[in-house]
């Protein structure tokens, strides 16, 4: 499950509010499970996605898996609030069947679906057109709409005539009480000087075959040879980068890692010297938070990240920006930055500041539960939950 969906359930749990939640699942494991509270419904993944049918037909597989568990929740728990977060921009058709029940539907908006289409398959035409309407239908549909940053929620006012007061910004990121270094483990290394990491999706449109090139860069344009690469994550690219990362001869200097718990991601985080987001800017990643950026940001790593508006936002001087998706440039503040040891330390505690003051989930989560408040009547308008309990 989505870490942001799985923290907002144990929010609303935590603040009094029955959660059920609909969801893929792994294979091998239950459709109905309770978890800390929380009600998980679930259905088998859906294929990887890699070419428009597959695109459309992941679409309508969520669609008819949701529709059916939605109807299983309202009859076994009941059902006041509609809670979709997307891709797809489908469930809105569900959201409007329960709104003559009285059920009201929030919008959760993780990704600009259109914008999604136009980075993975680099163009527009009738397809995309088609996903503006979805979204277009979505807002209609929408008693309130959560936005992870800034970007998205001018979006919902301008492109979904959203007004203001109907639009929360909660931010995603990670649990500073959960999400801290530990000691650190130099056999990592594999016996390199230095480690960078890469945690996240493995996607078209995540920029892994980018930094592959880069570190080809790093390795054979400029002979460093003294750095580790660790990737970790997975996605539906994972093998096509396992080949790419082979063919370029960088089978010493990278490892992927597929998906690892928690425990095991801290200790490779705490061991890293610097940390990689090389998301390239596109229509969708430029306006998008990445959530790499504020873990990394959550453990005091130093950053190389391309310039995206809201990558920039978010870090800000705990990343260096590479301009114009430059591969070569990227390789190059590589290099800079593992020189460097004196910034590095400056710019890792900024960052780990920067989370701590305004962008753990701590932080976030409360706007969460005061939307709610708001939307179901608990909370006048202008008041805070802090301000009732007071």
């Amino acid at each position: 499950m989505d870490r942001r969906v799985w923290l907002e359930s144990l929010a609303l749990t935590e603040a009094g509010y029955e959660v059920s939640v609909i969801s893929p699942r792994p294979d091998g494991e239950p459709e109905y499970l309770e978890l800390e509270g929380v009600h998980l419904y679930r259905y088998p993944m859906p294929p990887p996605t890699k070419s428009v049918v597959s695109f459309f037909y992941e679409f309508i597989y969520c669609w008819l898996q949701t529709w059916r568990l939605t109807r299983r929740v309202w009859k076994e728990r009941g059902i006041d609030v509609i809670h979709t977060c997307n891709p797809p921009d489908t469930f809105w058709t569900i959201g409007r069947w329960y709104k003559r029940k009285g059920v009201k539907f929030v919008f959760d908006q993780h990704d600009l679906c259109p914008e999604l289409y136009e980075s993975r398959f680099g163009r527009r035409g009738i397809l995309h057109r088609g996903l503006l309407w979805l979204e277009k239908q979505t807002y209609r549909t929408a008693d309130g709409v959560i936005a992870p940053n800034e970007s998205y929620r001018r979006v919902a006012m301008e492109r979904g005539g959203i007004p203001p007061e109907k639009i929360a910004v909660v931010r995603s990121g990670p649990l500073a009480s959960r999400f801290q270094r530990v000691e650190p483990d130099p056999s990592l290394k594999c016996g390199h000087k230095y480690m960078g990491v890469y945690l996240g999706v493995m996607g078209a449109q995540d920029g892994v075959d980018y930094l592959l090139r880069a570190i080809h860069h790093v390795v054979y344009t400029f002979g460093h040879h003294d750095t580790l690469f660790v990737l970790i994550g997975g996605g539906d690219m994972y093998p096509d980068l396992v080949r790419m990362s082979e063919a370029l001869k960088l089978t010493d200097h990278v490892k992927f890692t597929g998906r690892i718990p928690d425990d095991e991601l801290l200790r490779y985080f705490s061991t890293a010297d610097i940390a990689l987001a090389p998301d390239p800017l596109n229509p969708l990643n430029d306006i998008s938070t990445m959530n790499k950026v504020i873990e990394y940001m959550a453990v005091g790593l130093p950053i190389v990240s391309f310039d995206l508006k809201e990558s920039r936002y978010s870090a800000q001087e705990a990343a260096v920006y590479v301009a114009n998706n430059d591969e070569r440039a990227f390789a190059q503040a590589i290099l800079e930055l593992l020189n460097d040891p004196e910034r590095r330390q400056r710019m890792g505690e900024f960052g780990r500041k920067r989370f701590l003051e305004c962008l753990s989930w701590e932080h976030s989560k409360q706007k969460l539960i005061e939307f709610y408040d708001r939307l179901l009547g608990h909370l006048p308008a202008t008041q805070s939950r802090s301000e009732k309990v007071k």
